[in-house]
This record gives structure tokens, C-alpha cells and sequence, in this order.
């Protein structure tokens, strides 16, 4: 069974996108690859809690288990040795994927204060989009009294897309609320 967006994807915005630009072939058009969701836990060092916690919550909203990042090389002004976990990751393919995406487009998204659209200036140069949330809570499966500390992380989406304006052309079509120039 497919993702509802997966379907959009493949019955309205695949076509719409090869119509308008210069594509010969289906498999050419500009499609989501992979969603990768990450948390940077600099306290972790001091707070062995502080990895269980943000486990927990980042497998949560991805509905997978996150994988521990660690320390290239030790730095000694942030008190940092090679090997400490510094950090968790997930990384979104598929229905999971689709999953989440739409879930952030149409449900998180919204629920900021005074939303009025995400930047359009947050993509790499070859496709990918970035962005922030400052807050886990804004994700209707965390629960408010069960949270110790408020966290943000890190999400990159990243396409297919060769270039920015095919990227931008691709998650606009996907829904991504971009805020009007």
C-alpha cells in the first residue's frame, strides 16, 4: 500500500512537472529520495539522559529507531573527545518517508505561531532543502508532560532535483507552504 502523497506524486505531480519542464522521460522528473531528521545534543557529554531522551522523541516522529552519531575529533575548547555520542540520526526512505513529509506539510507546519510559510532560500545549490524546528513539541505524538527539556533538530529533505529551481518547483508542488516572495 502506498503513501497518499506517493499516489499524488505519481498521478498529478510527476506528470504536471514533466509537462512543464524539459524532460523526455518519467524517470528523469525531480522525486523525493530521502528525509533525514537530526538532533545535535552538545550536553550529551555532561547528560548520558540527554541521549536516552532525544532516542525516544526522534524515534517518535520518524517512527524508526535513530542511530547514535559520534565525535570525528576531539576538540578540547567544547571538552569534546573522538568516539563521545554528540548527536542522533534518522534517515527516511519510502512510505516512511511519504509518511512523514506529509505529516509535516499538512499537520506540524501549521501549528506555528504567525506561520506564514517556510524560506525559499534554504536549499544547498543541488536540490536538497533545509530546515529547522526549533521545538519537538509541535509534533502531535509528543507528549507535552512527558518531555524534559524543549529541543529542536534538524530536518533535510533531500530530491532528485539537479538544481534549486527544480527543487523548489518539486516540493511546491508536493505542498511545502513556501512563503510568497
Amino acid at each position: 500500500m502506498k503513501a497518499r502523497l506517493h499516489e499524488k506524486y505519481l498521478t498529478e505531480v510527476a506528470p504536471q512537472l514533466k509537462d512543464r519542464g524539459s524532460y523526455d522521460n518519467v524517470m528523469q522528473v525531480p522525486r523525493l529520495e530521502k528525509i533525514v531528521l537530526s538532533i545535535g545534543l552538545g550536553e550529551a557529554t555532561q547528560d548520558p539522559k540527554a541521549l536516552e531522551s532525544a532516542e525516544k522523541h526522534l524515534g517518535i516522529i520518524s517512527g524508526q529507531r535513530p542511530v547514535t552519531t559520534r565525535a570525528k575529533k576531539s576538540i578540547s575548547a567544547f571538552k569534546l573527545r573522538e568516539g563521545v555520542a554528540i548527536g542522533m540520526m534518522v534517515t527516511l526512505r519510502g512510505k516512511r518517508m511519504y509518511d512523514f513529509y506529509d505529516r509535516l506539510v499538512s499537520v506540524v507546519l501549521p501549528r506555528f505561531r504567525d506561520f506564514r510559510g517556510v524560506s525559499r532560500d534554504s536549499f544547498d545549490g543541488r536540490g536538497n532543502y533545509n530546515m529547522g524546528i526549533r521545538e519537538q513539541i509541535v509534533f502531535p505524538e509528543i507528549d507535552y508532560d512527558k518531555i524534559d527539556k524543549i529541543r529542536g533538530f534538524g530536518i533535510t529533505i533531500v530530491t532528485t532535483a539537479r538544481t534549486d529551481d527544480e527543487a523548489r518547483d518539486l516540493l511546491d508542488a508536493m505542498g511545502m507552504p513556501f512563503r510568497s516572495a
